[in-house]
């Protein structure tokens, strides 16, 4: 009996920091990257804002178009599949959700990553704007 089942995430978001690309012993091309997505909400008559870090791969030759080509603050429509993988260290099992990103997609113009938009995501959570997991 087969069971049905779908595993697809769909974002839009704004880049942590420039996508750097590393490659395989075999030559392909990886960029490990996150997007920011922000939401509004009312609470005790005031709006406040909540980030999510997403953290998302991708492959080929689209990792080295987000290398070359996207900058920290572009906005990024992101499409895949979520991912977990899971690993010891000092005794501690520790576990990484990400984005296996098939499609990245860059709204606005190159221009429009180097002008802040007038509500600016704030900074990712640890060192050099990657979220501390």
């Amino acid at each position: 009996m087969q069971k049905n089942s779908l595993n697809k995430y769909i974002g839009i978001g704004r880049l942590g920091k420039k996508p750097e690309i590393k490659y395989t012993q075999n030559q392909m091309a990886i960029c490990n990257f996150s997007i920011a997505t922000t939401e509004s909400f009312k609470k005790n008559d005031a709006y406040e804002d909540k980030t999510e870090w997403i953290k998302c791969v991708v492959f080929g030759k689209t990792a080295e178009f987000m290398g070359n080509y996207l900058d920290k603050g572009a906005m990024v429509y992101v499409e895949g599949r979520l991912q977990t993988s899971s690993w010891e260290k000092e005794g501690v099992k520790h576990y990484k959700t990400e984005v296996v990103a098939y499609t990245v997609t860059p709204l606005g113009s190159k221009s429009d990553a180097s002008t802040p938009p007038s509500t600016q995501t704030p900074p990712a959570p640890g060192e050099d704007d990657e979220p501390p997991f």
